[in-house]
């Protein structure tokens, strides 16, 4: 037998390691190989041509695979390869039950949704407000469906099929209201320790943990240390605090040491959401704010960023009521609204709120449910009083009580420089805010905030390609990898053999945002194809139906 140098030895082992040689493969049969794209692994290194090769929901080869047999191939020339995306920061839940094809989501490359944050979440639902939360279900989104826990929704989820994998937090907010209602009161000692005993269930059941909403009723009526307290059962599960903190403009640098005290004292992972200065004089605040992120960091606490790529929040039109005036039920907060004696007060409250963000002209509206309000869906609120032949205070009152406190809004409150800066920040990942949407039947409904099609081919295309803020490989990681990490998701987030074949395939050259705030039911460029757990759901820009997405849950994470 010839001998062989060490150095052609070492090298010969090497290439094999990478899997340059395909002999070991010569006789297998993939269900689908990927080729000549070029792959990047997700933890941002550069990117290298090479052959995927995929067996039922797993990544079995990555290497020369041109000799390889596959059931399906798609060749992948001239396109980038990336784990599929993960949405950190979603609002999606009976969404993708009204129509699971996960269309505004999928068709943006993403794989995974997390749900259940700012405080919300359909569980727990107490006894005596599940008929009503069953009736609301049916009239937003033509269902029929019952439960009351964190259990019996996955199963819903679960029982048609899901385009996307999907997780899920605890909201805070539910969490407290099946406890102590939505009055702002704090929990004896007893109602702490059921709260506690009821996320631990849920959790145990497979919540990623908590997320909080205390710019918002009645997450707001919480003092930290009911929080640190919560957060404690949250470390105990090894799962991560999500908030959407107590302020976001004119006191966010204190709502940011109240998160990082949270996590202190409990020792819980957190995440902080959609990461930003609201209103203009608090756009100075981002270099401290993310400061004081980084010195957490740095002192030991497990904090991570997330944020979407537009200079735009949106949320309620209720949040222009004064705290005090949003507890309680729907029509306990209408009844405030028609009281004369009260409207003062929450008048001076909105007029404060709407200066602090530059006017009536800087808040659109978004969605409304009732057919005489549709009109005003995409006009400033300045706009939608004209129309109307009020003044923008008392529109605002009426259309509060019309649609019975469910107004959506969009508020144009940040600036761009600040936005490029988290974006870029290596500690923040990419979460859109929104939740599934589609420009078709039940989901095509009023105007949506552009991020719910377009967060992630923004960010790749916008962001990476043009302002070139981050290379691709550090946009991927911010998209994939980090995510998974932090949530603990198994064998998710990277291109890695036996690893799920979650998998996005996009055009570097063309991949871009088509939704706008005027028009927001448009589909981006560039995602040419996207695999779910092993199955092409995206394929040539078209949907094909499949709907192979996964409840993952806590036995799923190795979180017990």
């Amino acid at each position: 037998m010839k001998s062989i140098s060490r150095r052609k030895f070492i090298k010969a082992s090497s290439m094999a390691s990478i899997g340059l040689y395909t002999n070991c493969y010569k006789n297998t049969e993939f269900d689908i190989i990927i080729k000549n794209g070029k792959v990047f692994d997700g933890l941002g290194n550069p990117g290298k041509i090479v052959d995927i090769g995929i067996i039922g929901e797993k990544i079995i080869a990555i290497r020369d695979l041109s000799t390889g047999k596959a059931k399906q191939i798609i060749d992948a020339k001239g396109l980038y390869i990336s784990p599929g995306f993960i949405d950190i920061h979603t609002h999606t839940d009976m969404e993708l039950m009204a129509n699971r094809k996960g269309e505004s989501k999928i068709r943006q490359g993403i794989t995974t949704e997390v749900a259940g944050n700012c405080g919300y979440s359909p569980f727990p639902i107490k006894k005596e407000d599940q008929q009503e939360f069953y009736d609301s279900i049916y009239e937003k989104y033509g269902l029929e469906l019952k439960w009351n826990d964190i259990k019996g929704f996955l199963n819903a989820l679960r029982k048609g099929g899901i385009a996307v994998n999907y997780a899920t937090f605890t909201g805070h907010g539910d969490l407290r209201a099946y406890v102590l209602g939505r009055n702002d009161v704090k929990p004896t000692s007893e109602q702490l320790e059921e709260m506690k005993t009821v996320l631990a269930n849920s959790m145990k059941e497979g919540s990623l943990g908590l997320s909080t909403g205390l710019e918002y009723s009645p997450g707001s009526y919480a003092e930290t240390e009911e929080l640190i307290e919560l957060c404690k059962v949250v470390k105990k599960y090894n799962g991560v605090y999500s908030t959407h903190m107590r302020s976001e403009d004119a006191k966010v640098e204190e709502a940011i040491q109240e998160a990082i005290e949270i996590a202190k004292k409990s020792k819980v992972s957190l995440q902080i959401s959609h990461f930003k200065a609201c209103n203009k004089p608090n756009w100075h605040k981002l270099d401290n704010m993310l400061r004081l992120v980084h010195n957490a960091k740095n002192e030991g606490v497990d904090i991570m960023l997330d944020r979407y790529p537009y200079n735009a929040w949106g949320t309620g039109l209720s949040s222009f009521l004064p705290l005090w005036a949003r507890q309680g039920n729907t029509d306990e907060i209408i009844k405030r609204l028609k009281n004369p004696e009260l409207t003062k007060k929450i008048t001076e409250y909105m007029i404060t709120r709407a200066t602090l963000i530059g006017g009536w002209d800087h808040i659109m509206i978004s969605s409304c449910s009732q057919k005489q309000n549709k009109k005003f869906q995409g006009k400033y609120i300045n706009e939608a009083a004209n129309i109307s032949g009020k003044n923008e205070l008392q529109f605002v009152f009426d259309i509060l009580i019309e649609e019975r406190n469910d107004v959506g809004v969009i508020g144009f409150a940040m600036d761009e420089n600040n936005l490029k800066k988290v974006l870029a920040d290596p500690l923040c990942v990419i979460g859109s805010d929104g939740s599934v949407a589609a420009p078709y039947g039940i989901l095509h409904k009023g105007n949506p905030h552009p991020r719910y099609y377009g967060t992630f081919a923004r960010v790749l295309g916008k962001y990476c390609r043009e302002e070139k803020i981050f290379d691709w490989p550090t946009a991927i990681k911010k998209m994939t990898s980090m995510s998974a990490q932090k949530l603990h998701l198994e064998k998710r987030g990277m291109i890695k053999k036996n690893y799920f074949a979650d998998i996005t395939i996009f055009n570097p050259e063309t991949v871009i945002d088509k939704a706008t705030f005027v028009a927001p039911h448009n589909y981006p460029d560039g995602i040419d194809y996207v695999i779910v757990n092993g199955k092409i759901v995206i394929n040539r820009t078209k949907h094909t139906g499949n709907l192979p997405g996964k409840v993952l849950t806590n036995d799923i994470f190795g979180k017990k």
